[in-house]
């Protein structure tokens, strides 16, 4: 925002919007309205293609297992590529400590101009890795360096981006500014299962193999030009102050709590996403025996379905309340899991597996800018960024980006097709009870 709407506290060394910006008074408006623009592109671009460039490596898993780390087995190759896609998640801690912290003692802009480059790093190094083949045993060490570069990245970025945000908005449209967070996951998940789709259509098996899948990393490496340019534009929300203590101190002494409520909170939503949304194409292939092109149409259903995410935050910002709207949507996903996946299971057809996919994000959707506000507005903005970086780096990292490896390992062990149900159910029960434990503050500031 304009320095003309904002006030600086000089005792808490906080940035806040003036009183007639907080409001939503008429006064200044149309340059309000014109910034908040600026700023949600700004952010939701920037994250959404560091997004793609984290995600891009679930659709091409299976070619990557391949390729990299030749076992005997289909399914031991499968595996490894997955824990491997899981590795970039165990780095999101360590970022969203390091990055989080960074953020609210530096400021949000710097914080997400670093989340650039680091994300361009581990991006280029998957994209020009030599093969197995080629390089041996250096080939899937180059690999996992990529994603825990890609891991450290995200960590951070998530808390820094929905930060940033929430504060660029007023008291009236946090709701609709946060929502695009979950927009730019739609879209990178759209763009990254449209690329897998085309170029699974387009390309000879050799031809993919070779090259071919290569190609949605190095047009990832756009992220390092478009970013810095568009968020060195930006108007800082938080100017950091001078502590005793750093943020991550402050959050576990006094918020311990929350963080740990907020982490079982995300659990049902992580899932979702990493399930429905990333292993849902390779699920389609390997246990329903559908064409790898056709099953891809889910992961374009599932982004789409995302970019819907606005609309819910216009819905939360018309409540007084955040947490109604989540309970009923994890109570409706919890009476909808099983039967979606029994459709799935006995009529394996496009269309209801379509309807499947598109109903479960949706309910993810919903809840999403609401889930996002309760826990933001339940920290004081000088460590809201570390909050929030732990809270979404530890939940994801330890029920969503390990999720396509479990639910796989499930499935092999079980042979039992409703595995992904299992897991789903498990996490969004554990969610809903976080949330009736958690406070429902709607903070002002």
């Amino acid at each position: 925002m304009h320095e003309s709407l904002k006030t600086v506290s000089a005792a808490a060394g906080e940035t806040k919007p003036a009183p007639e910006a907080a409001n939503g008074s008429h006064a200044g408006m149309p340059s309000i309205r014109n910034n908040q623009r600026r700023t949600i592109f700004a952010a939701s671009l920037g994250n959404g293609l560091e997004l793609f460039d984290f995600t891009v490596f679930s659709f091409f898993a299976a070619l990557i297992g391949r390729l990299y780390f030749p076992v005997d087995g289909e399914d031991g190759s499968l595996l490894l590529a997955l824990a491997t896609f899981g590795i970039g998640f165990v780095m999101r801690p360590l970022g969203s400590v390091v990055i989080g912290n960074y953020a609210d003692r530096v400021g949000r802009k710097p914080a997400l101009t670093l989340t650039i480059g680091l994300m361009a790093m581990g991006t280029a190094i998957i994209g020009l890795a030599p093969t197995y083949a080629q390089i041996g045993i250096a080939a899937p060490v180059l690999i996992v360096a990529g994603r825990l570069l890609q891991g450290f990245s995200a960590g951070g970025e998530i808390g820094a981006a929905a930060s940033f945000l929430m504060e660029s908005g007023t008291r009236a449209n946090r709701g609709y500014m946060v929502s695009w967070q979950m927009a730019s996951q739609g879209g990178a998940a759209l763009a990254g299962a449209l690329c897998a789709a085309l170029l699974t259509r387009w390309l000879s098996p050799h031809a993919l193999e070779s090259w071919g899948w290569r190609l949605p990393f190095l047009l990832g490496l756009l992220i390092w030009p478009v970013g810095v340019y568009i968020r060195r534009h930006l108007d800082e929300t938080h100017s950091g102050q001078v502590r005793e203590h750093s943020a991550l101190s402050e959050a576990f002494r006094a918020h311990g709590g929350k963080l740990l409520l907020g982490t079982l909170l995300i659990l049902g939503g992580t899932a979702t996403m990493y399930v429905v949304v990333f292993f849902m194409p390779s699920y389609l292939v390997k246990v329903m025996h559908m064409p790898p092109a056709t099953s891809m149409l889910s992961g374009c259903a599932a982004g789409a379905t995302l970019l819907l995410a606005p609309l819910a935050g216009r819905l939360v910002d018309r409540l007084t309340r955040r947490k109604p709207l989540l309970v009923a949507v994890n109570l409706v996903s919890l009476a909808a899991v099983w039967p979606a996946f029994t459709l799935v299971q006995q009529q394996p057809t496009l269309t209801n597996v379509l309807v499947v996919v598109v109903g479960l994000v949706a309910l993810m959707t919903i809840g999403s800018p609401a889930g996002f506000l309760l826990i933001m507005e339940a920290f004081p903005q000088r460590v809201r960024a570390t909050g929030l970086s732990v809270i979404y780096a530890c939940g994801v990292t330890l029920f969503g980006g390990f999720a396509q490896f479990i639910v796989t390992w499930l499935l092999s062990k079980t042979g039992n097709p409703m595995a992904p149900a299992w897991y789903l159910l498990a996490c969004t029960a554990v969610s809903t009870l976080a949330l009736f434990a958690f406070s429902d503050l709607h903070k002002q500031d």
